[in-house]
């Protein structure tokens, strides 16, 4: 895969903005924090392990946000050191539920997927929308998936069932919160070459007996191709966030953003 784009930033575009990317210690998430603090936010972070060594001077809150006890800690102490927020990342998000299509997914696997891809979403959006309101100001993205429009039955159903009910509910908020100062989009992701992501090629490779180049092809075909001819880069999902809670998305609200090389084969 050829070398991540490197994008530049002004470093006073976010000052002074306070920030939560949920799940920023990797993948994804950690681009998103690292493209807004670079901006100058000042960002906060969750995730379920500790912080890595290399993110050292984010603020850092270790919790399982797919529980209300995780949303409320993480709640309580981003408002105490930072005193609310300006832009909410909603960016948790998986599914570990066991391949074998739907027979093989039991209501516990149902309730985490909605756990983790709705549920952590809707408490941490109630916790700090008031301050929000309260300022006449503030954005929230949520970070979907093309499968809530390309569901994968033998092991992601439940995953995709989530996120297509992140994005109704998404849709709904910015309705309501839109009059009153709030920006709500949602970001729809395809195939992200995460670190995860090449983890998973290499085993497959190593299975196969084949190169990477032919695991990663075979991942794409799964999805029905990719247009462009490769994965999408955690940097460029976080130069969409970065650009959507920005000023120069002021009048983008309530829409879904597709970040998938065109894998989504209809309008």
């Amino acid at each position: 895969m050829n070398a991540p784009v490197r994008f530049s930033s002004d470093p006073t575009e976010f000052a002074g903005k306070r920030v939560l990317v949920t799940g920023g210690t990797k993948g994804m998430g950690e681009a998103i924090v690292r493209r807004l603090a670079a901006g100058g936010a000042k960002v906060a972070t969750t995730a379920r392990s500790p912080l890595p060594e290399g993110m050292a001077g984010i603020l850092f809150v270790q919790a399982d946000i797919s529980t209300p006890q995780g949303t409320e800690k993480v709640a309580r102490e981003v408002q105490d050191r930072l005193g609310g927020l300006d832009i909410l990342v909603n960016n948790v998000g998986g599914s570990s539920a066991p391949s074998g299509g739907v027979l093989a997914l039991s209501d516990d696997d149902w309730q985490q997927a909605l756990n983790a891809n709705l549920f952590a979403a809707v408490r941490l959006d109630r916790a700090f929308l008031p301050g929000m309101l309260k300022q006449v100001s503030g954005v929230i993205i949520h970070i979907s998936s093309i499968q809530r429009r390309l569901p994968l039955f033998e092991a992601t159903l439940a995953y995709a069932a989530a996120k297509a009910g992140l994005t109704t509910y998404s849709k709904g908020l910015s309705k309501e919160v839109g009059p009153r100062g709030i920006r709500v989009n949602t970001v729809a992701p395809g195939f992200i070459e995460t670190t995860a992501a090449q983890g998973l090629i290499c085993r497959l490779a190593e299975k196969a007996g084949t190169d990477e180049d032919a695991a990663r092809r075979g991942l794409m075909n799964s999805l029905g191709g990719i247009p462009i001819g490769r994965p999408g880069r955690p940097e460029e999902v976080a130069e969409l966030v970065a650009f959507l809670v920005s000023e120069r998305a002021a009048s983008i609200h309530g829409s879904e953003y597709v970040i998938d090389g065109g894998t989504v084969p209809t309008v």
